[in-house]
């Protein structure tokens, strides 16, 4: 591997969202988190408190199930809306759809009015099985008017490029690459040293994680954190990049001090990432 194309720990301080004493909530942006069917609720939950604790200053949830919550108990800051009503709001800097959406015809239907809007939008999990399966939805995506970042594990990055697993698992790097100019995105390859391609062709490996992260729900906290990002503030590209590292150095961080590998859970991952970015800022 080529050393050029690490994320370095020393390059991602300077790049961070900088917080000035007479700051406000509104400076730091808003994020929105659609997805949550019924049964899936708690992969927007995990994803909006990680958008919460990586610094976005507003963090809407909007949830699929028609009878969820809405308030999370323990995060009471999140703000629960109805998908439909998310496009009344003034102003939102980034849209993450995805975690916990399913595959239902309202869900297909919500995909497309995001996508055809002029806000930046990180789509993950079932919303790529749905681009997957709709070649129309792949037209939008490559249209799109603002940066898209999409965050595939290789299951997903394989049904989207018609090709198997193992495939994609054997050639991380160019897949990642193929990705993100089919869809003329950036794509974060998830998994064992993530690949961020971005499709002018500048590609990136992180070096942090460990095994810890092959549990439920690291995904969708992966997700949050870089939708908070850019909501921030930062490109697609640099909100991927940091986001990658933090997270997996929360993962390590929580490990060294015996927190893991075994039983290493999203939530507490959500959490770590809070201390490393205090961290890194200070």
């Amino acid at each position: 591997m080529n050393a050029s194309h690490q994320i370095v720990r020393s390059e991602l301080k300077s790049a961070l969202p900088q917080r000035n004493k007479d700051a406000h909530k509104g400076v730091f942006g808003s994020v929105a988190i659609i997805g949550g069917d019924v049964n899936m609720v708690g992969a927007v939950l995990l994803s909006t408190r990680a958008a919460l604790l990586s610094g976005a200053g507003r963090i809407y949830a909007a949830l699929l199930s028609s009878d969820a919550q809405n308030v999370d108990p323990l995060h009471p800051e999140i703000m629960f809306r109805k998908p439909s009503d998310l496009s009344k709001l003034d102003q939102l800097d980034c849209i993450v759809i995805g975690p916990g959406l399913g595959q239902t015809k309202d869900a297909l239907e919500l995909l497309k009015h995001w996508l055809v809007k002029k806000v930046p939008m990180l789509i993950d999990a079932d919303a790529l099985n749905l681009i997957a399966k709709n070649s129309d939805l792949v037209e939008l995506v490559k249209k799109r008017e603002a940066e898209t970042i999409i965050t595939p594990h290789e299951g997903e990055a394989a049904r989207l490029l018609n090709t198997t697993s193992e495939s994609i698992k054997k050639n991380r790097t160019e897949s990642a690459l193929e990705l993100a100019r089919y869809l003329k995105s950036i794509c974060v390859l998830k998994g064992s040293s993530t690949i961020i391609a971005h499709y002018n062709c500048e590609w990136f490996v992180n070096t942090t994680g460990n095994v810890g992260l092959a549990s439920g729900g690291t995904g969708d906290v992966l997700s949050g954190i870089i939708g908070s990002f850019i909501a921030q503030g930062l490109s697609g590209l640099e909100a991927a990049k940091i986001g990658v590292y933090v997270h997996g150095a929360a993962a390590d961080s929580l490990v060294a001090r015996g927190q893991g590998p075994i039983g290493l859970t999203a939530s507490e991952v959500a959490l770590e990432v809070r201390n490393v970015l205090n961290q890194l800022q200070s």
